[in-house]
C-alpha cells in the first residue's frame, strides 16, 4: 500500500529484457536507508519488489502483464523513475490510497502554466476516464494529485511546484506515456454494487440494503 507522496527520484541503471519479463536495476539513496530483499516499491507508480540490493542500487523483475499495462517497456538507461516505500503504518497518509496496480497508461496531451501552477491535460482510455470524477483523486506515475477537470477522453491535474520539483512531472513534455491508477475506493463501490451473484443482480435495492441491516 503507498500513498502517492513521491519520496525521492531514482535513475534506471539498466533493463535486461527477457523473453515475457525485464529485470531492472534503479540507482537510490533516501529509500535505501532500510531495505530489505521482499520490500515492495512504487517506481513510477508500479509495484515491484525488491529482489536484490547493494548500497545505492537495487533490483526488480517485472513480468509480461506489468510491462503491458505501464510504460516500464518504454523506459531506457538514465530515465528518472518516482520512487515510493510502502506505506509505514505509524506514518501520515499525506496521499491517498494507492495499491501500485496500474489501471493502464495516458498520453499528455497538453502542458501549460497557471500564475505557480501548472496544468497537465491527459488523455486516457474511457475505461479509466470512467473513475476519475472532479475533485477526487489519481495516481500519475505514482504521484498524488488531485482531478481538476474532466472530458470524455482527458483528465486535467493542476500542480504545485513542490510537486514539480520533487517528481519527474517537470521532465514530462506533450506526448509522453504515463503510469494511471485510478482511485480504488471507487472500483470497489462499483464491483460491490453490480455483483453478478443472483441475488445481486438488480444492484442496489431496498431489499439488498435490508438485508445488510441497513
Amino acid at each position: 500500500m503507498f500513498t502517492g507522496i513521491v519520496e525521492e527520484i531514482g535513475t534506471i541503471e539498466s533493463i535486461q529484457h527477457l523473453k515475457d519479463s525485464a529485470r531492472i536495476s534503479i540507482r537510490a539513496s533516501r529509500i535505501m536507508s532500510d531495505m530489505h530483499v521482499g520490500d515492495s516499491i512504487a517506481v513510477n507508480g508500479i509495484c515491484l519488489t525488491v529482489t536484490s540490493f547493494s548500497d545505492n542500487v537495487f533490483y526488480v523483475d517485472a513480468m509480461h502483464e506489468t510491462l503491458r499495462r505501464s510504460s516500464l517497456s518504454e523506459m531506457r538507461n538514465g530515465t528518472h523513475v518516482n520512487l515510493e516505500r510502502a506505506m509505514a503504518s505509524n506514518g501520515r497518509f499525506g496521499g491517498h490510497i494507492v495499491s501500485g496496480h496500474i489501471d493502464g497508461t495516458g498520453r499528455i496531451r497538453n502542458i501549460y502554466k497557471d500564475g505557480i501552477a501548472v496544468w497537465y491535460e491527459i488523455n486516457a482510455d474511457p475505461s479509466i476516464i470512467h473513475y476519475i470524477v472532479k475533485k477526487g483523486s489519481v495516481a500519475v506515475d505514482g504521484i498524488s494529485l488531485t482531478v481538476a477537470a474532466v472530458g470524455t477522453d482527458f483528465f486535467s491535474v493542476s500542480t504545485i511546484p513542490h510537486t514539480n520539483a520533487f517528481t519527474t512531472l517537470n521532465e514530462r513534455k506533450k506526448g509522453d506515456t504515463v503510469n494511471l491508477e485510478n482511485d480504488i475506493v471507487g472500483k470497489y463501490v462499483e464491483h460491490f454494487l453490480t455483483d453478478q451473484k443472483p441475488e445481486s443482480k438488480q444492484g442496489l435495492t431496498e431489499e439488498f440494503l435490508a438485508k445488510c441491516g441497513f
